[in-house]
């Protein structure tokens, strides 16, 4: 009995506060992209600021119940609580497999469920007046980051990385390495008839980069130019990938095409909470 409990005690005794394990999981994804790492820290530090005392409490005696009221008290979103519930399970496992507790706590914290809205479109008047805008900003020099987010489906950030040798228009693909898209694997995407008008017009070369240097700020500004940016008329995001999608649909009407292009692992999302077939007009005529 004594032997058991002396046991007991050490592996009692064997833990961490939350803001160390925080650090070794930070450490144990160190090789992850800035952006990732980035969201990361922030659902940490404001799980530790709106929570009195649990940035040294010891991670082995946090059950569920203290979990779920520690993300309640940072988070109020089901979106938000979904995501910061993904981070907090990162930072258990990671506890775990030091052997800092004895199991995930979080793993017993129910997902939040998200109640998807319509998703939200491009019309196209405000597709004619995005692209009139890009074409005389700065002379146009976000207008081929424009037209693969809208005519691709790349996502702002992997424009942002890509290079002019990514770019064959001689075959008629972008090739997005895994160091360029979001979920880190690799994927081709057709160059379509009204982006490869813009592409030829940009008329660029070598392996300089798509987008211009502070590219956030150019986004930014755009947006502004072409009318958007109010409280009365935010800029959605990822509108134009949900635009691309939702006419790739609409015209080529196949999932498994769409889930290619877009570097999605299965079809899933694309069903659920991607597209707006009912918001499309004239799905043949957005590739001519």
């Amino acid at each position: 009995c004594v032997a058991a409990g002396a046991a007991a005690l050490e592996q009692q005794e064997r833990t961490v506060c939350f803001e160390r394990a925080v650090e070794e999981a930070l450490e144990a994804r160190k090789d992850r992209r800035a952006r990732t790492l980035s969201d990361f820290r922030y659902v940490c530090r404001r799980l530790m600021r709106r929570n009195e005392g649990l940035a040294q409490r010891r991670v082995r005696g946090m059950s569920a119940r203290d979990c779920e009221g520690y993300l309640r008290g940072a988070f109020s979103t089901p979106v938000q609580l979904r995501k910061a519930r993904a981070v907090l399970s990162a930072v258990f496992s990671t506890a775990w497999r030091r052997g800092w507790c004895a199991e995930n706590p979080v793993a017993r914290v129910e997902v939040p469920r998200v109640v998807e809205g319509r998703v939200e479109i491009l019309s196209p008047g405000e597709m004619e007046q995005l692209l009139e805008a890009a074409g005389v900003y700065e002379g146009g020099v976000c207008l081929p980051a424009v037209g693969m987010m809208l005519y691709a489906g790349i996502r702002p950030h992997e424009v942002a990385r890509l290079t002019w040798d990514a770019v064959d228009l001689v075959h008629g693909y972008i090739a997005l390495q895994a160091r360029h898209s979001k979920t880190g694997g690799a994927r081709r995407v057709t160059i379509h008839p009204p982006l490869r008008r813009i592409l030829e017009r940009a008329a660029a070369g070598g392996g300089g980069r798509i987008c211009p240097a502070s590219w956030g700020r150019h986004w930014a500004a755009l947006h502004r130019a072409a009318g958007w940016g109010s409280p009365a008329r935010p800029w959605r995001q990822d509108v134009l990938r949900h635009t691309f999608a939702s006419y790739h649909l609409g015209h080529f009407r196949s999932y498994t095409a769409l889930q290619y292009e877009v570097g999605h692992r299965d079809a899933s999302l694309l069903r659920t909470r991607y597209v707006d077939l009912q918001g499309v007009r004239g799905a043949g005529a957005f590739w001519l």
